[in-house]
């Protein structure tokens, strides 16, 4: 599974993951971004990037500039006061309505910016059509909320995992004064989301910067089992000690666990036959496996556990063929996650004709196995066992 892991051991701000993500791209492809994201602007506000290197290490660091100024070296990390004109939320969705972008990039975008103004409105205690963005509602903010959206429809990452999130700690100097970090709008956001407090004593996390990964991520974990490919880095303003920067991984991961559900019944007074039937019709009705377990029921009697695997929206079929096709009076329910390794296939030759061979891969792991029912048939054919037939794959 392609997977895009966000280290933000170093916070989150809008300029940093746009230019980590950037940083991912080739030559060719950053050129095509800027143009892309410099039409839908539509010389409201310019974006362009440059290399950087701090701590040693080489990254990109993305600007945004308005009437030929650069802006929020404040807000880009730490969300501070602006001098120009502030926007409400409907002037904010109206500008991106209007952007020759793709309707995922418009409608991430727009979703990022209700998450904002949602927070906004709950520290003010008003609605959010009148909260007015003192932190984050300008030009440059959407170029970077803009950027990261169009940046993750070319990357197409299939899982998006994201780190536990640094905020920084100490203060944040704000429009309404001076807050504590998280600021209380970013504390909103980050609900649900691992977060701690490090030994940088100022705002690391920004509104932005977690709106947009709390859009984007779906799993939030250390890094996890990847054979990544690529490495981008997006460089803050402030210098520290420590490499300034957002992290992003991509490469090749397992698959995203599945939701499964197991469905187990007691059963006492039916034939093996029966139970082989009704085994027969729940494969039928799609279920991922079925199996039996001999047990020991009331009054000392043998009985069997019937179990059915199948996926989360093939619950109510297979309860309903569950209860058609056995004497059970209740079914249990579970409901599981689901690891599975990635399957593909490709035929390999014999003397006697193909066999389609199954291959797995993932977790670190790969394996093949040829198909029963292709090395039985040509063994009957042919008076072989299965291992001669096998041997001779090629």
């Amino acid at each position: 599974m392609r997977t895009l892991y966000l280290d933000c051991g170093m916070g989150a701000a809008g300029d940093m993951l746009t230019a980590a993500l950037l940083d991912l791209l080739d030559e060719q492809g950053q050129a095509a971004f800027l143009e892309e994201i410099n039409a839908a602007l539509a010389g409201k506000a310019v974006v362009s990037a440059d290399p950087e290197t701090k701590c040693g290490v080489k990254g990109l660091h993305v600007h945004v500039t308005i009437n030929g100024e650069e802006e929020g070296h404040e807000h880009h990390h730490h969300d501070g006061e602006h001098h120009h004109h502030h926007n409400g939320i409907q002037e904010i969705r109206a500008l991106i309505d209007a952007m020759p972008l793709s309707e995922d990039v418009r409608d991430n975008a727009r979703y990022v910016f209700d998450s904002i103004a949602g927070a906004e409105a709950e520290v003010h205690g008003q609605d959010m059509e009148h909260i007015h963005f003192h932190e984050v509602g300008t030009v440059d903010a959407v170029a970077d909320v803009v950027g990261v959206c169009l940046l993750m429809e070319k990357l197409a990452p299939e899982s998006v995992i994201a780190s536990p999130i640094n905020v920084g700690g100490g203060t944040v100097k704000c429009a309404h004064g001076i807050l504590p970090v998280p600021a209380p709008a970013t504390e909103i956001l980050l609900r649900g989301i691992p977060w701690y407090e490090g030994e940088i004593k100022t705002e690391l996390c920004t509104p932005t910067g977690a709106a947009l990964v709390r859009n984007f991520a779906m799993h939030y974990e250390s890094v996890p089992v990847l054979r990544v490919e690529k490495c981008g880095y997006g460089m803050g303003t402030k210098e520290f000690e420590r490499l300034n920067a957002v992290r992003v991984l991509l490469g090749e991961g397992p698959d995203a666990p599945e939701d499964v559900t197991e469905l187990t019944c007691n059963l006492d007074d039916m034939s093996g036959e029966e139970i082989g039937f009704a085994m027969e019709r729940l494969f039928e009705a799609g279920a991922l496996d079925v199996w039996t377990t001999p047990i020991g029921m009331k009054k000392s009697r043998p009985g069997v556990m019937l179990s059915v695997l199948g996926k989360a929206e093939q619950s109510d079929a297979l309860l309903q063929c569950i209860f058609k096709h056995t004497t059970t009076l209740g079914v249990r329910q579970h409901w599981l996650s689901r690891h599975s390794l990635g399957r593909s296939f490709r035929k390999a030759e014999t003397p006697w004709g193909e066999v389609t061979v199954k291959r797995a891969e993932g977790w670190n792991v790969s394996r093949e196995k040829p198909e029963y029912e292709d090395l039985a048939k040509i063994a009957r054919e042919n008076d072989f066992s299965l291992r001669e037939v096998k041997n001779a794959m090629e």
